[in-house]
């Protein structure tokens, strides 16, 4: 099992998600925890403390991502000359590689800091992922993590505008070998969606675009619950939501087969 968390925003977390994701931890006992970006709300250090303390105290094997809340918004020398600093005082890389018994998890940086909330992706970073995944052990499932989304509807128009410059060119690289599925947050709202078939990136199987909502947080869309996603090793993604009168996550009617 991959637990999936995203835009846990600490600055504005609530403590009642924080303690109910350690209770599921501490039930399922996931193999690892990816967290999608947005770790702080602000960028500050006492917020990215606060983060790393809560994930090592979840005592599961991590990955995370910087998202655009990660850099400086009003230190403008920060950001220009400095944006990632804080963020590696506490986590180290950018970007990582975790492997454990079931999954292959690529983290991906698609923040620049000329960007406000735009997603970047370089032709060098495609093709630094596409060798991982010729690399990776064909039996564990290839996962990848970015903060902005690769495909959102074409009504949406905020995402529309954030998702990663060469996306496309990205995917059409990376399905070729095995890809199962994109991990991302940033929008604050839960979603699967098959990109080979909603962008047509030439495979015959899917990859799924798999979007998570804020699972900390009070900054929620539209009044939608806290959440997280589930991936089980069988390949099914399911949706959890934090239930106020139980004070835990509960899953959503089935999502994915």
């Amino acid at each position: 099992m991959l637990l999936h968390l995203s835009d846990l925003h600490f600055g504005t977390e609530r403590p009642e998600c924080l303690v109910a994701i350690q209770q599921f931890c501490e039930t399922h006992r996931p193999e690892a925890v990816v967290v999608s970006g947005d770790l702080t709300q602000r960028a500050r250090l006492t917020q990215f403390y606060a983060c790393k303390r809560f994930l090592d105290q979840l005592n599961t094997p991590y990955l995370v991502i910087p998202g655009n809340h990660d850099i400086p918004l009003y230190h403008l020398w920060n950001r220009l000359f400095q944006p990632f600093t804080r963020y590696r005082l506490f986590f180290g890389k950018l970007e990582s590689v975790l492997e454990t018994a079931h999954f292959y998890l690529i983290g991906v940086n698609t923040i620049r800091r000329r960007y406000h909330t735009k997603g970047h992706l370089s032709l060098k970073q495609i093709d630094g992922i596409d060798l991982k995944l010729q690399q990776a052990p064909p039996s564990k499932l290839k996962i990848i993590v970015t903060h902005q989304p690769f495909y959102v509807p074409v009504q949406d128009k905020r995402g529309l505008k954030d998702r990663p410059i060469k996306a496309k060119v990205a995917l059409k690289a990376w399905a070729r070998h095995g890809l199962f599925a994109v991990l991302h947050g940033h929008l604050h709202r839960t979603a699967v969606y098959d990109l080979n078939a909603q962008l047509d990136v030439g495979v015959n199987h899917p990859v799924y675009d798999v979007h998570a909502g804020t699972s900390a947080s009070h900054r929620l869309h539209k009044n939608a619950p806290n959440s997280f996603n589930v991936i089980e090793i069988s390949g099914k993604i399911s949706q959890y939501f934090f239930d106020e009168v139980t004070q835990s996550f509960v899953i959503k009617p089935e999502v994915l087969n």
